[in-house]
C-alpha cells in the first residue's frame, strides 16, 4: 500500500487522538475519587451499625430511668398518703404502722434516687457516645459529598475532552484515503496502529530498530506504507527518523 507522507503524518494524529479518546473514556468511567468514595461508603455502613448499637444502649437507659422515676412517683404518692393518714390518726398502733411504713418508703426512695443518679450518669455517657458517632457519620458524609462533587467535575472534564478529541478525529479521518484508514483501524485493535519512527525508535512500542530493518526502510519508497517489525504499527518516517 502507498500513501503520501502527509497522509501518513495525519494518520499519526488520528492515532494520538484515539489514545486521548481512550484515556478520556477511561477517566470518565473511573474517576480517581471513585475508590475513596467506595471506602467511605463502607466506613459509613460500619459507623451506622455502631450507631444503632449505641442508640439501643441509650434507649434502654432512658427506659430504665423512666421506670425508676415512675417508681419514685409511686413512693412519693404513697408517702404523702401515709403522712396524711398519720397526721389524722388517733390510734397509736395504726400510727406506729404508718411510721414504720414511712421509714421503709424513705429507704426505698433513697435507694431509687441512688439508682436514678447512677442511671443518669450512664445515660449521659451513652448520649455522648451517640453524639460522637453521629458526628463521625456526618464527617464521613461530608467527605463523601465533597469527593462525589470532585468526581462529577472530573467526569465532566473527561467527557468534554473525549468529545473534543472525537470531533477532531472525525475531521482528520475524513481527509484520509479510505484504504489507509481501514488498514490503520485494523492494526489499532492490537497496537498503536500508527507511530512516528524517531531516532531509529518506534514511538508506538519504543523498540529500537536493527540495522537490517533500518536498511530496508531506507530502500522503501517515500510513499510506501511500512510497518514496525515488532508491534506491526504503520511506521511513519520523518527527517528525525535517523535513516
Amino acid at each position: 500500500m502507498n500513501a503520501s507522507p502527509a497522509d501518513q503524518l495525519r494518520l499519526v494524529e488520528v492515532a494520538e487522538l484515539d489514545a486521548r479518546i481512550r484515556q478520556a473514556d477511561h477517566a470518565r468511567k473511573n474517576p480517581p475519587q471513585a475508590a475513596r468514595v467506595q471506602e467511605l461508603l463502607g466506613r459509613r455502613q460500619t459507623l451506622s451499625q455502631e450507631l444503632t448499637t449505641r442508640l439501643g444502649v441509650r434507649d434502654d437507659l432512658r427506659a430504665e430511668l423512666g421506670r425508676i422515676e415512675s417508681d419514685v412517683a409511686v413512693v412519693d404518692a404513697r408517702s404523702a398518703r401515709d403522712a396524711e393518714r398519720l397526721a389524722s390518726s388517733s390510734n397509736s398502733k395504726e400510727a406506729q404502722g404508718l411510721e414504720s411504713e414511712l421509714a421503709s418508703l424513705a429507704r426505698r426512695k433513697s435507694d431509687l434516687e441512688d439508682a436514678e443518679l447512677e442511671v443518669m450518669e450512664r445515660l449521659e455517657q451513652a448520649e455522648a457516645a451517640v453524639a460522637e458517632q453521629e458526628q463521625l457519620i456526618a464527617d464521613t458524609n461530608a467527605q463523601g459529598a465533597e469527593l462525589s462533587a470532585e468526581a462529577k467535575r472530573a467526569i465532566a472534564e473527561a467527557t468534554a475532552a473525549h468529545d473534543a478529541a472525537t470531533r477532531d478525529r472525525a475531521a482528520i479521518a475524513a481527509t484520509l484515503p479510505a484504504d489507509l484508514l481501514a488498514a490503520y483501524e485494523k492494526l489499532a485493535t492490537r497496537s498503536a496502529g500508527a507511530a512516528i519512527l524517531r531516532a531509529r525508535t518506534c514511538e508506538g512500542c519504543h523498540m529500537v530498530l536493527s540495522g537490517t530493518d533500518l536498511n530496508a526502510l531506507r530502500q522503501a519508497p517515500e510513499d510506501a506504507v511500512v510497518h514496525c517489525p515488532e508491534c506491526g504499527s504503520i511506521l511513519v518516517r520523518t527527517y528525525d527518523s535517523g535513516l
